[in-house]
């Protein structure tokens, strides 16, 4: 029997709104929007939320620690980039927050980005030095998890008599999670994470991507399990579904997709980003590239540009396809994420036989205030 996927939810810590690339109805990323985001996934029965890393978003981390408190159940996948510190505080920092929330800490590895950004975060390595740089990271921070001192010199990072006195509450360490489409990035995922994730991509392209993840952990005598970052836009109806997904871009002006589009051609050395692009090729005439998936996303936003669209049955059905290739968990978004969460457990959640009743918190200490979480 196949086990029910698991559902994550996103929490946009760029900022939402209901309308993609514009102004009108933005709604800015500050705690308190982030924390009702939260308790609601929390309320509704999603298993995490993802928090993004970049210049335009608040910190993961420090955001991720804000909100814990104040939920129950929900675990937090927050964005770790390799070269901003060094594996040993990275390593202290999931520990720390680990025990703090009681065993709700997954960690993304982001390794890519675009150039220019991370060159303000002072990364000034190209794609494969990034990747090589990812893979030293890795090797020390996981060894510090593993072994009582670590010794390591590589051509990137280095570590003598590196130590962890405080061990996290999951062992030996919070599951890794990680995406990326080129080849050294796929490479690194299969010696290192315990999950891989890939954009919403047409089944076909999916497949491919998946069978070159799994042969490459087999090479290093390893499993591993996958999951899916998509949007969805679901309603009681196929076409109501459809309308919304036509009004989300409704104010996009062709200046802005133009602008947007050369920012990723440009800009970014994402192979992941690329084959994002070539969906669509910026034109919004011919945005359904898939049974039910949608491209307008990625017309101006970069990262995860597609959007899986219809009924809680159509969107159910589509999501058992990729199911059926060796997806487990699916980290899905939608605009605004507050009313969308609300959209996606109603009506998505019974489709895919997963509880969408809205479950009371199983302690008495969360009322108004954030319950006592530290493990003791």
């Amino acid at each position: 029997m196949t086990d029910p996927l698991r559902l994550f939810w996103f929490l946009p810590t760029s900022g939402d709104g209901r309308y993609l690339g514009t102004r009108r109805g933005h709604r800015p990323a500050d705690f308190g929007a982030m924390r009702e985001i939260a308790m609601a996934a929390d309320r509704l029965g999603f298993e995490g939320v993802l928090l993004p890393t970049g210049s335009h978003c608040e910190d993961a981390w420090m955001m991720g620690a804000a909100i814990a408190p104040w939920t129950t159940r929900l675990k937090f996948l927050l964005a770790l980039r390799p070269g901003v510190q060094t594996p040993a505080q990275w390593a202290r920092e999931t520990a720390t927050l680990d025990r703090i929330t009681g065993g709700r800490l997954l960690l993304n590895i982001v390794a890519g980005a675009n150039p220019k950004e991370l060159a303000g975060d002072g990364i000034f390595l190209d794609h494969t030095a990034r990747y090589e740089q990812t893979d030293e990271f890795l090797t020390i921070w996981r060894h510090h998890f593993t072994e009582p001192s670590v010794d390591f010199e590589g051509r990137y990072l280095s570590c003598r008599n590196g130590r962890l006195f405080q061990q996290p509450v999951q062992r030996p360490h919070p599951p890794l999670w990680f995406g990326g489409s080129s080849d050294i990035a796929i490479d690194i995922a299969a010696r290192h994470v315990d999950t891989y994730l890939t954009w919403g991509e047409p089944l076909e392209q999916a497949a491919d991507k998946i069978h070159r993840v799994r042969e490459a952990a087999a090479r290093h005598g390893r499993a591993m399990r996958f999951g899916l970052r998509v949007h969805l836009i679901v309603r009681e109806t196929d076409a109501e579904a459809w309308a919304v997904a036509d009004r989300l871009i409704a104010h996009l002006s062709d200046d802005t997709i133009a602008e947007a589009q050369r920012r990723f051609r440009e800009e970014s050395d994402s192979v992941g980003q690329r084959r994002m692009a070539a969906l669509h090729g910026g034109r919004r005439d011919a945005l359904e590239i898939a049974p039910n998936l949608w491209a307008g996303i990625g017309l101006v936003r970069p990262g995860a540009g597609t959007a899986l669209v219809g009924s809680g049955e159509t969107v159910a059905a589509r999501l058992r396809e990729y199911q059926a290739l060796g997806i487990g968990t699916v980290i899905a978004s939608g605009y605004p994420h507050l009313e969308e969460a609300y959209n996606v457990a109603e009506l998505l959640f019974p489709a895919l036989g997963l509880n969408a009743d809205a479950a009371e918190p199983t302690s008495r200490e969360f009322t108004a205030a954030p319950r006592r979480m530290a493990a003791e």
